[in-house]
């Protein structure tokens, strides 16, 4: 019986390896890059603009218990125009990690975010790159008498039998 045992222990294991071996690579940006090309903008608005530079942070790991138990986060960064009428622009998205190292731009020309549109990066909860004190910069433009864009993360995991979910905002630095 024990022998008996023994090969099926070994046959479980060795399917769960095999079946690991054979899963496909995650990937890592939600978004796909088509979509930034689609809201490009040629050139900047030149009347009567205000331009602005907005933090955000993000927890792509938080820790629990101990610095030796993180868990792994997703995060949907959410870009909004809160203006009925107005269109708003943002050249940047720039992802940053713990140690302040830009991880990736989320795209090389400005887009627009038309009136009371919302735009969204989503990070994957699979990207640990952004540690436990990642963040976003945004370098926004909008018409003076406009409303700022609003910049939220929304943070979560429902991997084990406990979910986890929490909100940032970004906040205006220039």
């Amino acid at each position: 019986m024990v022998f008996d045992m023994k090969n099926v222990l070994f046959s479980l294991i060795s399917l769960g390896l095999l079946l690991t071996g054979c899963k496909e690579e995650p990937k890592i940006s939600s978004i796909d890059p088509v979509n930034w090309q689609k809201r490009s903008v040629a050139r900047e608005p030149l009347d009567s603009v205000v331009k602005g530079t907005t933090y955000l942070p993000i927890y792509s790991q938080i820790y629990s218990e101990s610095e030796h138990r993180i868990h792994d986060l997703a995060a949907t960064v959410s870009m909004r125009n809160t203006s009925r009428t107005d269109t708003i622009y943002v050249r940047n998205a720039e992802y940053y990690n713990t140690a302040g190292n830009l991880i990736r731009s989320y795209f090389d020309q400005m887009i627009f975010i038309a009136p009371m549109e919302t735009v969204e990066i989503v990070i994957d909860q699979v990207d640990r790159e952004g540690g436990s004190g990642a963040n976003f910069m945004f370098d926004w433009i909008a018409k003076t008498e406009s409303n700022e864009p609003f910049f939220e993360a929304v943070m979560i995991s429902t991997l084990s039998t406990q979910g986890i979910s929490f909100t940032s905002r970004g906040i205006r630095v220039h």
